[in-house]
C-alpha cells in the first residue's frame, strides 16, 4: 500500500487491473492498512477509497491468528492469505519486501523492478 503511494508502478497496475478487468480481486487487510498509514500518513484514506480494493477486516478468526504473532500487520495478512471459503486458492501476498516472507507458508508477488 506504500508503494502504490510512493508511485510503484507494478502496484499501480494491480490496482487498475483491480478496478477495471473482471475476475482481478485485491484485498487490504485492515491491520496492514493501519501500519500503511502510520508509515505514510493519508493512505488508508487513499486505500479505502479505491474501488478496486476489498477491505478484509480483523474478525475473531483473524482477530486469534494476529494473538500469536509479534507484528499485526503480517499476521492478519498471512491469515488472509490462506485458503478460506471465500478464497478456496488462497491469496497472493504483493510486497516490495518477498525476502520478510521467505519462511511463511503464503505465495508472494514481489513489486520491485
Amino acid at each position: 500500500m506504500v508503494a502504490a503511494g510512493h508511485g510503484n508502478a507494478m502496484a499501480s497496475r494491480l490496482i487498475y487491473r483491480a478496478e477495471n478487468e473482471p475476475g482481478w480481486l485485491l484485498y487490504a487487510t485492515a491491520c496492514a492498512l493501519v501500519e500503511a498509514d502510520r508509515t505514510r500518513p493519508g493512505t488508508a484514506e487513499h486505500i479505502a477509497a479505491l474501488p478496486g480494493i476489498t477491505l478484509l477486516d480483523l474478525d475473531l478468526p483473524s482477530a486469534l491468528a494476529v494473538a500469536r504473532e509479534t507484528t499485526w500487520s503480517a499476521a492478519h495478512t498471512e491469515y488472509a492469505a490462506q485458503p478460506s471459503i471465500d478464497r478456496p486458492d488462497g491469496a497472493v501476498v504483493a510486497t516490495t519486501a518477498p525476502q520478510t516472507w521467505k519462511d511463511r507458508p503464503v505465495r508472494v508477488l514481489g513489486l520491485n523492478p
